[in-house]
């Protein structure tokens, strides 16, 4: 394995990452270390897993693709484009629920159905894996359809934030590791890992990359103890 990872690195290159928009403030973080151990260097393209896909799908020029659900990979790997042996699943997360910080009305599930409470964000369901795993948990306890007079859908989970941030929301579901980031807004309930959505980003290397050996080899120093240490910081947990 050692040899394989040094082999990777062996010509430098410099990688186009598509990668969820919830990864952005981990990955920033992670590139000048992978540049410093690899000597290649990477650009990152952020967004919503399902646009991302889809810019993929439309021949957008990618390396590797780290998306924050396995559908989308499951989609892309349908279409024959991802590089066989190559996929692997990184990181978890979980969902939350916020408010603004001074927000006292907002603590269960119950509160969203208040009339006080007039707008609810959430992550686009048919491009935003936040949105998605949102409604199927939802949805699961009878709760999406009596809300959806409340929704506003938005392109990916930082927006869902960012217009709980500015008060255009009472409360939104984005990531834990979102929430994390946020001094605008406080966590008003967390879904249970055990009891959520199996929240998972995995990573492959399109089967037209420039670099696939360098590519390869990003995936795997994002394994790294190095790497997962970063990750751990930004709120990320290991995969069950």
């Amino acid at each position: 394995m050692a040899l394989c990872f040094a082999a990777s690195f062996a010509a430098a290159a410099e990688l186009t990452v598509f990668a969820a928009a919830s990864l952005s403030d981990s990955l920033e973080a992670l590139a000048p270390l992978y540049a410093k151990a690899s000597g290649s260097t990477v650009r990152f393209n952020f967004g919503g897993s399902g646009s991302l896909a889809r810019q993929i799908k439309e021949g957008a020029p990618a390396d590797v693709f780290l998306s924050a659900d396995e559908l989308r990979l499951d989609q892309l790997d349908r279409d024959g484009l991802l590089l066989p042996g190559t996929r692997r699943t990184l990181l978890a997360n979980t969902l939350v629920l916020v408010v603004a910080a001074d927000n006292t009305t907002i603590a269960t599930l119950d509160d969203l159905s208040l009339p006080a409470v007039r707008h609810l964000a959430f992550g686009e369901p048919a491009t935003v894996p936040a949105g998605t795993y949102a409604k199927t948990y939802l949805a699961g306890l009878g709760r999406w359809e009596p809300l959806q007079a409340k929704a506003v859908f938005m392109e990916n989970v930082r927006a869902v934030l960012a217009a709980v941030e500015a008060g255009n929301a009472d409360a939104g579901f984005v990531y834990k590791t979102d929430a994390l980031r946020s001094k605008k807004t406080r966590i008003a309930l967390e879904i249970p890992q055990a009891e959520g959505p199996s929240i998972t980003y995995p990573a492959a290397v399109i089967n037209t990359a420039k670099s696939a050996d360098a590519a390869k080899g990003f995936i795997f120093w994002l394994g790294t103890p190095e790497a997962q240490s970063v990750f751990a910081k930004h709120g990320f947990l290991p995969p069950r």
